[in-house]
């Protein structure tokens, strides 16, 4: 059904319409995470207000993680909300959380997050789901990236699209889709652990962010969202010409993938560690890191007969002019 809200078109939520109208797919269903939060719920009203319009279908989806009292009556007030725009399907997919496994509570409720998604994207037949990460967010990827020394790979923060999650959001302030709620009359739920100073996020964005902005000047949210996009900018040229030079050294080995050392050896440190990263990413399905990768680098730059390398997922040995790349041994 189409929805009876109509809310004056203020500029809070033009800048979301407008957003998400130059992320939205060509044609097919789109589904909004939808949390109930200020970004989600902003996201959701501009999705329904654009995707008509493009000749689309739009819902959303609610994943009730069950990590809080009366987490189902959010979820389903949620499912209401969304409802009333006008979006359909909505689905509520309530998942298992494990709190203190992997790397601690956040990583494990986006596992699951993301396994919702999965399922409700293979259930409706959708082509994406759209995802209400802010440039505030951004900056908070970024800046812990910073902080563990992460490397370039972290320091690109979150694409706008990476497969079927598009992020429509990632060059508006927080402040925005808070002010687009008001403006559309959009109850917005807010989350206490988003106030929980345990996370590290919370940190950021309670304190530090804070802290810079006062000492270095207004902008930094920005500035960091900039990096972001200029390094992933670089990183998508290098990730290019990695792929072709790898084409060119690989060679079947009897135990598993070989690379020839002489051929990364000719390569800066820089192409010569993307180049291993991306041989075990794609043989293994390994993300490994940078000590993991220099590792095995050293057995091109400071070769003296050294003993097999045992790694996350993959084996690593020099045979001859070769680095044969292979599946952990059985222990």
């Amino acid at each position: 059904m189409e929805s009876t809200r109509r809310p004056r078109l203020s500029p809070a939520i033009a800048d979301l319409r407008r957003a998400v109208r130059e992320l939205l797919p060509e044609t097919g269903l789109v589904l909004v995470g939808l949390s109930g939060g200020a970004d989600s719920l902003a996201l959701a009203a501009a999705t329904a207000f654009e995707a008509p319009r493009a000749g689309l279908t739009a819902g959303a989806v609610i994943v009730d993680h069950g990590l809080q009292a009366g987490s189902a009556d959010t979820a389903a007030v949620a499912a209401g909300q969304a409802r009333a725009l006008g979006l359909d399907p909505v689905l509520i997919v309530p998942v298992m959380v494990t709190p203190d496994a992997g790397d601690g509570p956040e990583a494990a409720a986006r596992t699951a997050r993301y396994a919702a998604f999965e399922q409700a994207l293979a259930g409706t037949g959708a082509i994406a789901v759209l995802l209400g990460h802010t440039l505030d967010d951004q900056a908070e990827t970024v800046l812990l990236g910073l902080a563990r020394g992460s490397g370039a790979t972290s320091l690109q923060g979150m694409a706008s699209i990476s497969g079927p999650y598009r992020r429509p959001l990632l060059g508006i302030r927080r402040a925005v889709t808070r002010q687009a709620c008001l403006d559309a009359g959009l109850p917005a739920w807010s989350d206490p652990q988003n106030a929980d100073p345990r996370y590290a996020r919370v940190r950021v964005r309670q304190r530090v962010l804070p802290v810079l902005e006062a000492e270095l000047g207004p902008g930094i949210a920005e500035a960091l969202a900039r990096t972001a996009e200029t390094l992933r900018e670089d990183a998508d040229a290098l990730d290019a010409l990695v792929r072709d030079l790898v084409e060119e050294i690989y060679e079947p080995a009897e135990a598993g993938i070989g690379v020839s050392a002489a051929a990364l050896a000719v390569h800066p440190a820089a192409l010569r560690q993307r180049m291993i990263r991306h041989v075990v990413a794609r043989e293994f399905g390994v993300a490994w890191e940078r000590s993991h990768t220099l590792a095995v680098a050293r057995l091109v730059t400071d070769w003296h007969g050294q003993n097999a390398l045992d790694l996350p997922g993959v084996r690593v040995e020099r045979l001859g002019g070769t680095l044969v790349f292979s599946a952990p041994r059985p222990t």
